[in-house]
C-alpha cells in the first residue's frame, strides 16, 4: 500500500549514487573530443540540470502543478543534451535521475506513470537519432537501470514507511498498557477503600450494638447487687464473656483495616519473631 505522501529525504548512500552517475555523465563529456566547440553549452545545460535537481530534491515542490511542470521542463531539457549529438547516448541516464527523483517526489500511481513516460523517453530519441534497432540496444540498459533503481527506491520507502508505523503502533500500545495499569491501580485503590468503609460501618454497628449490651449488663449487675446479691456472680460471668467477645470482634475487624503486608515483610517479620 503507497503512502499517500512519499518521504522526500533519501538516504546517503542512495544520494551518492545519484551524484556519482551524474559525474559520470559530466566526465564523459570532458572526455569526448568530437564536442570542443559545443563543450560550453553542454556544460550549462548539465549544471543546469544539476541547480535544478538538486534544488528539487533537498526542497521538494509542495504543489503537484509545479510537480509535474519541473519534470516536462528537465525532460526537455535531456532531449535538447541528446539532440545536440545523438551519439552521445549516455545522456539518456539523467532519464534514469529523474526516474528516481519521481519515486521520491509522487505518491501512487503517479510515480509509476512518470517512470514509464521517462522510460519511453529514454528509448525513441536514440531510436529516432540511431536507427530503430541500434538506438533501442543503447537505450536498454538506461531503461532497466532506470526501472531497477525506481523500483529500489520504492521498496525502501516501504520498508521505511512499515518500520514508522511499527513504531507508532507500539507506542500506542505502550501507552495504553500504562493507561490501563493506571486504570487497574486505581480500580484496586477504590475497592480497598469500598472494603474499608463497608468494615468500618460494620465495627461502628457491632460495636454499639455490643456496648449497648454491655451497658444493659452493667445496669443489671448494679440493680442485682442491692436486690440479689446471690445471682450477681453469674452475671458479672456473662458480662465479662460479652466483653470478652465485644473485644475478640473488634480485634478482628481491625485486622481487616490494616494494610496488607508485602511477603518479604512477613517472613522478616516471622523470623524477627522467631
Amino acid at each position: 500500500m503507497h503512502s499517500s505522501t512519499p518521504d522526500p529525504r533519501p538516504g546517503k548512500i542512495v544520494i551518492g549514487a545519484v551524484y556519482l552517475l551524474y559525474a559520470a555523465i559530466v566526465i564523459r563529456t570532458f572526455a569526448n573530443p568530437n564536442i570542443r566547440a559545443r563543450l560550453p553549452i553542454y556544460l550549462a545545460l548539465e549544471f543546469l540540470y544539476l541547480v535544478l535537481f538538486t534544488l528539487t530534491l533537498w526542497r521538494p515542490l509542495r504543489q503537484p502543478l509545479w510537480q509535474h511542470l519541473y519534470f516536462v521542463f528537465q525532460s526537455l531539457l535531456v532531449l535538447v543534451l541528446i539532440a545536440l549529438r545523438p551519439r552521445f547516448d549516455f545522456m539518456v541516464i539523467l532519464y534514469v535521475l529523474l526516474s528516481f527523483q519521481a519515486v521520491m517526489i509522487f505518491p501512487g500511481r503517479t510515480r509509476w506513470i512518470w517512470v514509464a513516460v521517462l522510460a519511453l523517453l529514454s528509448s525513441i530519441p536514440l531510436m529516432v537519432g540511431l536507427g530503430a534497432l541500434q538506438g533501442l540496444s543503447l537505450a536498454l540498459m538506461p531503461m532497466t537501470i532506470g526501472l531497477v533503481f525506481a523500483a529500489y527506491v520504492a521498496v525502501t520507502q516501504e520498508i521505511e514507511a512499515g518500520l514508522r508505523n511499527r513504531q507508532t503502533l507500539l507506542a500506542q500500545l505502550q501507552e495504553a498498557n500504562r493507561q490501563l495499569t493506571a486504570s487497574n491501580d486505581q480500580v484496586e485503590e477504590l475497592s480497598a477503600i469500598q472494603e474499608r468503609n463497608r468494615l468500618a460501618r460494620e465495627l461502628h454497628d457491632s460495636v454499639s450494638q455490643t456496648m449497648f449490651s454491655i451497658s444493659l449488663q452493667a445496669r443489671a449487675a448494679q440493680i442485682m447487687l442491692e436486690c440479689e446479691p446471690d445471682r450477681l456472680r453469674s452475671q458479672l460471668e456473662q458480662l465479662q464473656a460479652l466483653t470478652h467477645n465485644a473485644l475478640e470482634e473488634m480485634r478482628g475487624l481491625i485486622a481487616h483495616l490494616r494494610p496488607q503486608e508485602s511477603e518479604p515483610a512477613r517472613q522478616t517479620k516471622s523470623l524477627s519473631e522467631n
